[in-house]
């Protein structure tokens, strides 16, 4: 967790320089991008809100999407990152949102996703998304690199050159 609030506070001292906010939508995270930013002391100048998205009936009811909206998206996909990430960002009128969506393990998951198979997004002035294979079925240490991953992918978005996190 260490290296998650290091990296989170990179993008929160960027954040509250530039008077922007964010949101979160994660799946195989568990929370862990939403603990990482509200852990820096002043995080209310900045996180506006985050949702786990980790079921059918929670992408309905956290997300506003129906499963009519999901025509054409596949869970755990780089598409659907993205819709995670825009619909935050819309819902919360927020300047950024960053979502993940996965597979930690130990077995994958039904959309055929191996363990250690991740997509994020970054929606804002800057956008970007990205798919993570990991090659491990370690739940916890996946939630882990999923996490960091997904809060370096912000922070390069936010023009920020990663210091030492550690």
């Amino acid at each position: 967790m260490k290296e998650l609030v290091g990296i989170a506070e990179q993008i929160a001292a960027r954040l509250i320089a530039r008077k922007q906010t964010i949101a979160v939508a994660e799946s195989s995270t568990g929370g862990l991008l939403a603990a990482s930013l509200l852990a820096v002391p002043g995080a209310s100048a900045y996180f506006l809100g985050g949702a786990v998205v980790y079921t059918r009936d929670a992408r309905r009811v956290l997300m506003d999407i129906s499963d009519e909206g999901m025509k054409g998206f596949r869970s755990s996909s780089e598409p659907y990152a993205q819709l995670l990430a825009e619909q935050m960002r819309t819902r919360f009128n927020s300047d950024w949102a960053l979502s993940e969506t996965g597979a930690a393990g130990p077995t994958g998951n039904r959309y055929g996703d191996a363990a250690g198979h991740s997509c994020m997004a970054v929606a804002g002035p800057a956008a970007e998304v990205m798919t993570l294979e990991t090659g491990s079925n370690d739940r916890f240490a996946n939630m882990q690199v999923f996490a960091a991953t997904a809060l370096r992918l912000l922070l390069r978005k936010l023009g920020g050159e990663l210091a030492d996190a550690t």
